[in-house]
């Protein structure tokens, strides 16, 4: 870190605890409040494109924004019974099942990072799945109601484009997955 960098009087202090959920916890640290996820190895993001180059989308209602968004699969880490044996590899190929209804032979880590710093302590995971093949037919475990699209790799934008227009929320992480897609190999 640069020696000139400005770090905030309350950034040592301990956090305090102003509410505990399930999934996740409300803290705060001064004059900072912020959430952590109670799991504690945040989501995987999967980048996963099909034998005849469709990238995979899932459609799912999101309640915290009452809309319907299009986003890569993903999903948490540590969840459903899964804390402390639970990789991120793991996990990925777990979520991509039960969303895709695909399967992969490799999974492939191509960058970590925070999904809202300022918000909160979750951290992102962006692998690729390799070598894909069509296990099951997805659609989410019994709390969920996804839709999978396989989408031309060459037309996801213009695709992504037109369910904007329809309305629907695209999630800005996708589009970090598909610079991935383009710019990092596995």
């Amino acid at each position: 870190m640069n020696g000139d960098t400005h770090v905030p009087a309350d950034a040592g202090m301990p956090a305090t605890t102003l509410y505990r959920g399930k999934w996740l916890t409300l803290k705060q640290r001064g004059h900072w409040e912020f959430v952590e996820r109670n799991n504690p190895e945040g989501a995987a993001i999967i980048v996963a494109v099909t034998p005849d180059d469709r990238v995979l989308f899932v459609e799912q209602y999101r309640v915290p924004i009452c809309r319907m968004t299009i986003e890569m699969p993903a999903g948490l880490i540590g969840d459903a019974g899964h804390t402390g044996d639970d990789s991120i590899a793991t996990a990925a190929r777990r979520e991509l099942i039960e969303e895709t209804g695909w399967d992969c032979a490799r999974v492939v880590p191509l960058h970590s990072g925070p999904s809202s710093a300022g918000m909160s302590t979750e951290m992102m995971h962006f692998v690729r799945a390799l070598e894909l093949r069509r296990v099951g037919p997805g659609g989410g475990d019994a709390s969920e109601d996804i839709t999978v699209h396989a989408v031309p790799r060459a037309e996801a934008g213009r695709w992504l484009r037109g369910m904007a227009a329809k309305g629907y929320s695209i999630d800005p992480k996708l589009f970090a997955g598909l610079w991935f897609l383009e710019h990092m190999t596995g």
